[in-house]
């Protein structure tokens, strides 16, 4: 009895020194030594943060999982299988859309699970928001103090260079952003001869003139001194941009400073539930960060489908456990928890109030608070509103961004029906690539065919009207004199919905060919389709010159 006793008065007196913590001001971002922090250099990296160019595909950036508005998370849903391999189970994981898998040659082909669908990361993306005071990343904390160079091994920072080791993994992940066998010399290869953000819109103004028409050898002349684009550089200036977006401007840190109305009295009351020894929500998420930047096992799901931390040190009394999130602007980054398993904060809270769900291993702290409704409510408004920063939500400076190729209409999009072949499955086309003039490797594929079908492909200038059909297939082409219809070969693998085929070329740099709308329709031959043809939907496909 006396020392449970003495265990819930050390829980309360924490709590209540943590509770004093959140009054503090943000201290200085931590800098390593060897990478100070320039103008140059933070304009360099947040280029490069925002472009799409640093993948294989030319389609994902750092900044497609990483978006100011949501929190500094991944605004879209994508689905990974969890520890089962099963779609559709308990312990599937949101995660982030990565890429559609591809060889060495940079050609489509199916990976298990996902086939010829983009992969999903198996858990969800933490915020880079803030992140430059963490003193690991990932949330098995595997991004550690220490950088070394991907390609020598040699150790270049010593301490403070967590986003610097985060930075250096995604360029090369087959799953986020690469093909197989990429490495970081092909990363620097491929990005020193592209145009800064050659894909981007709506370029910051500031950041648009600084550029200024310059190639990336020049702008890493000015950031760094000579004009080499080198793995270290790329990594050492996307982490020198992330170290100046700091989120201090909520309503919490103006209440702090003694505006007592920048929090409503509803907010106030859950702010005290927050730091009361109750809920003991401040003993983790601690300071003005709101974490203390630990390990954790909150009991969201059973050990075994993901050991967390313990994966990365092989202790087992790390297992389940996972890096505590900093909660500033958590209302703008949902779902939550490392599976993307709670879809709001209100899940969140309910959560919490029921002591977790999976116990082995738990963190005592996570006990039945028996919260009433109107403390639940309280909770969720400190969290929804106290903690968020306007700019952060508005994408004001020093969160302002480009608009991303992938968030416009230039991509490629798929219109009308196909007609289903044997199996009931429908072809359609996958992994269509930017369709900019110059383009050296674009690629697009064809999947859920029927494996072995002879294959073609139908190219024209216009479109059908729609509901137009050849015995009684759709068909979403003009036929016009510019109408082209090639023949593929057969499609591989064998099987109803099996068939696939994958291409690789390089488009013209004419620029007279800008604006030019494509129309796209690809045909399996199959017996078991209703009138012996199964068909994609249309896609439209219009070239775009790079600035």
């Amino acid at each position: 009895m006396r020392a449970a006793a003495t265990s819930i008065a050390l829980a309360v007196l924490v709590s209540s020194f943590a509770g004093l913590a959140v009054a503090q001001q943000i201290p200085p971002v931590p800098v390593p030594a060897g990478n100070p922090i320039t103008p140059s250099k933070a304009n360099l990296g947040k280029v490069l943060f925002f472009d799409e160019q640093l993948s294989s595909t030319r389609t994902v950036a750092c900044a497609t999982c990483h978006i100011a508005s949501r929190g500094g998370s991944d605004p879209r849903f994508g689905f990974h299988p969890g520890a089962d391999g099963v779609f559709g189970t308990a312990d599937d994981v949101v995660g982030s859309p990565g890429v559609i898998a591809t060889d060495a040659n940079q050609q489509t082909t199916k990976a298990d699970p996902f086939a010829l669908v983009p992969q999903v990361t198996n858990r969800k993306a933490p915020s880079m928001i803030n992140a430059a005071f963490s003193p690991t990343l990932f949330w098995d904390g595997r991004a550690t103090p220490q950088f070394v160079d991907p390609l020598t091994g040699q150790q270049v920072l010593n301490q403070f260079a967590a986003l610097e080791s985060q930075a250096a993994g995604p360029p090369t992940s087959a799953v986020e952003m690469a093909h197989a066998s990429r490495d970081w010399t092909e990363v620097a290869t491929h990005l020193g001869a592209s145009k800064p953000l050659a894909l981007a819109s709506n370029v910051p103004a500031a950041l648009a003139a600084w550029i200024n028409g310059r190639s990336y050898p020049q702008l890493f002349q000015e950031a760094f001194g000579t004009n080499a684009v080198t793995p270290v550089r790329i990594i050492e200036a996307i982490a020198t941009y992330e170290r100046t977006l700091v989120s201090n401007q909520a309503p919490i840190d103006a209440f702090n400073a003694g505006q007592q109305n920048a929090l409503t009295p509803q907010q106030n009351q859950g702010r005290l539930i927050f730091n009361g020894p109750n809920a003991n929500c401040a003993v983790c998420h601690a300071g003005p960060l709101f974490t203390n930047n630990s390990f954790q096992n909150i009991g969201v799901r059973p050990i075994a489908e993901d050991l967390g931390r313990g994966a990365v040190t092989g202790n087992p009394a790390d297992n389940g456990r996972f890096k505590v999130p900093s909660l500033r602007n958590v209302a703008l980054r949902g779902p939550y928890f490392h599976n993307g398993s709670a879809a709001t904060l209100v899940d969140v809270v309910e959560f919490y109030n029921r002591g977790g769900d999976f116990h082995v291993n738990q963190n005592p702290l996570v006990h039945p608070l028996n919260l009433t409704q109107g403390q639940k409510d309280a909770l969720v408004a400190f969290l929804t509103v106290a903690l968020t920063d306007p700019r952060v939500t508005n994408e004001v400076a020093p969160f302002d961004r480009p608009t991303l190729y992938t968030e416009t209409d230039r991509v490629p999009a798929s219109f009308g029906v196909g007609a289903a072949g044997s199996g009931g499955v429908v072809p359609r086309f996958v992994a269509v690539e930017p369709p900019y003039l110059g383009n050296p490797d674009f690629s697009f594929g064809i999947a859920d065919a029927l494996g072995q079908a002879p294959a073609f492909l139908a190219i024209d200038v216009l479109a059908s009207a729609p509901g137009t059909t050849i015995g009684g297939v759709p068909l979403h082409l003009a036929v016009s004199p510019a109408f082209q219809l090639w023949s593929l070969g057969s499609y591989a693998d064998v099987g109803a919905g099996e068939g696939w085929l994958a291409f690789s070329t390089a488009l013209p740099t004419n620029p007279t060919l800008a604006g030019l709308t494509l129309f796209l329709q690809a045909f399996a031959m199959d017996a078991g389709a209703e009138h012996g043809v199964a068909t994609t939907p249309g896609l439209s496909m219009e070239f775009f010159a790079t600035p």
